[in-house]
């Protein structure tokens, strides 16, 4: 079941809502009990079969983690804890393996080998990627005894729980079983309006943002494909769109999420915190998948570069410094785990060449992030620099690689980023009042793919979604009085949400709009990871 679909808003979560506040009033145990029940619902909708892959996965884990709650703290079986520990890994990181990544690795084989072996169509079960994560992080908590005590309730409530099922945050189980036992289970009329809001601006990214901008994008990318060729124009415009399409789409499934949880007085960690604003990839991924970020950081890299700096140090080689490091230090002890991190990031979210070069592409820009950081040369102050030009290599940098993500194959990446150096035609005609009226996409009937609309109509597009990205609030900003999500840094806003009758008038307004634009299903951009 999708947020964007008229069976969750009208149906499913006024339901949800609703059970879980009458039942409250009777009992607290049966409120979350009914929580765990329409999440299982709210899962099941779209492919029952899917309860037959997560419940054993449940049960699996669960037994694995009372087993390492009993040994973890004994030092005389330590051993055992580990190897329970090991097995509980293997085992998620098989599952997710074998729907997520089996056929890519037959298709790998076959390029290798030159074979032509099929496998059988496997169907990815949603949010796999998110539930194997989360569930790693779990028995890693267990075992490090960050995590003490849980019931079969408590661990369900923290898997099962809808608003971050699919598509995450990733969270952890002492951000959220707190909160589900300090649950009051009443109506909060404030707590509600700001719910709503959240989810209706959330709606608004998602429907009228980010699918409209796709309607300019998905075409060029398409024709690249059966094409072979596209302009500069198109270029440009398609990799802008995008970028916004995946901003606006990923920023507005956080606010539905985040604004479904405060539904029930649940708070969910940020997740996304205006990246397009960063002036550094290091700050990008500080507020891109907030969530992701802190779990590849503390569960692979900072483990991997733990262990080599424990192995320089043992060789008596120095150690990563803060300042004017070794080349050697450098390289081994932060840009390798760098790249593992990001290798892992590309392939977590998409099994093709694409993504496992975006991925690479990203640990590369880290790197260099970071070799300027240790190596710059001391002069003057280096703030308009760092600010300004590094916000411009930032976004151009971020740009490239979201072509790479949204690709289909390496061959229209290669397409795509011909067409952005000019090298298959700049697509202006030559009198300007006709460069204006005709369509950005010249030829795409050959594709059956007719885009109608001027470059100029798309220009102006894009240029209205850069300026809401990078010159206005976020949503969580404008609510922060009210701290719908955990962890909001402090940052000024120009304006902040309280429930009045001006406010109540605009949120319906974005609404309706939203609601008008919902004429068919269209999927979140991550929900397929």
């Amino acid at each position: 079941m999708l947020f964007n679909s008229h069976e969750f808003i009208l149906i499913f979560l006024p339901l949800a809502v609703g059970g879980f506040i009458f039942l409250g009033k009777t009992s607290k145990g049966l409120a979350l009990e009914w929580l765990i029940a329409v999440s299982i619902l709210f899962y099941a909708w779209w492919r029952p079969f899917n309860l037959l892959i997560i419940g054993p996965s449940i049960i699996v884990n669960y037994a694995l983690a009372r087993v390492l709650l009993r040994v973890a703290h004994e030092e005389c079986r330590q051993h055992f804890a580990t190897c329970v520990l090991a097995l509980g890994i293997l085992f998620n990181v098989a599952l997710l393996f074998y729907f997520k990544y089996a056929n890519f690795s037959v298709t790998i084989a076959n390029d290798l080998a030159g074979t032509n072996f099929v496998l059988h169509q496997i169907v990815l079960p949603l949010g796999i990627s998110f539930i194997t994560f989360q569930k790693i992080a779990f028995l890693i908590d267990v075992a490090g005894q960050r995590v003490k005590s849980f019931t079969l309730r408590e661990f369900m409530l923290f898997v099962l729980f809808f608003p971050q099922l699919i598509a995450g945050p990733i969270v952890h189980f002492k951000e959220m079983v707190p909160q589900f036992h300090r649950l009051s289970c009443r109506f909060n009329a404030t707590m509600c309006a700001a719910a709503i809001t959240l989810f209706c601006f959330g709606l608004f990214k998602k429907v009228v943002l980010a699918d409209g901008v796709a309607e300019y994008t998905s075409p060029v990318y398409s024709f690249a494909t059966s094409a072979g060729k596209v302009t500069l124009l198109q270029s440009w415009l398609a990799a802008i769109g995008f970028t916004l399409q995946m901003y606006f789409d990923f920023s507005g499934y956080c606010d539905m999420a985040c604004g479904s949880a405060l539904f029930f007085g649940v708070r969910l960690p940020l997740n996304f915190d205006s990246p397009l604003k960063a002036s550094g990839i290091i700050d990008f991924w500080l507020r891109w998948h907030v969530t992701l970020t802190r779990f590849l950081t503390a569960y692979v890299y900072n483990p991997t570069a733990l262990a080599l700096s424990r192995y320089r140090a043992s060789k008596g080689l120095p150690i990563l410094r803060s300042r004017g490091s070794g080349v050697g230090a450098f390289l081994l002890v932060l840009a390798g785990p760098i790249l593992l991190t990001m290798l892992l990031s590309g392939v977590w979210h998409g099994a093709g060449y694409t993504f496992i070069l975006w991925g690479l592409l990203h640990g590369l820009y880290l790197i260099l992030n970071h070799a300027w950081r240790q190596y710059r040369p001391r002069f003057g102050s280096t703030l308009i620099f760092e600010t300004y030009i590094g916000f411009a290599l930032t976004f151009l940098g971020v740009l490239c690689a979201m072509v790479l993500f949204r690709s289909p194959d390496l061959g229209t990446a290669v397409v795509m980023f011909k067409g952005m150096l000019g090298a298959q035609g700049v697509g202006l005609p030559r009198n300007i009042h006709e460069a204006l009226s005709m369509p950005m996409t010249t030829g795409f009937e050959r594709t059956g793919e007719v885009l109608t609309h001027s470059p100029a109509f798309a220009s102006a597009y894009c240029i209205a979604l850069l300026t809401i990205a990078l010159l206005l609030p976020n949503s969580l900003q404008i609510m922060s009085k009210y701290e719908p999500a955990l962890n909001i840094p402090t940052r000024a806003s120009l304006v902040y949400w309280r429930p009045t009758f001006l406010w109540m008038v605009f949120t319906a307004s974005l609404t309706v709009v939203a609601v008008m634009r919902m004429t068919g299903q269209s999927e979140f951009l991550y929900w397929q990871f």
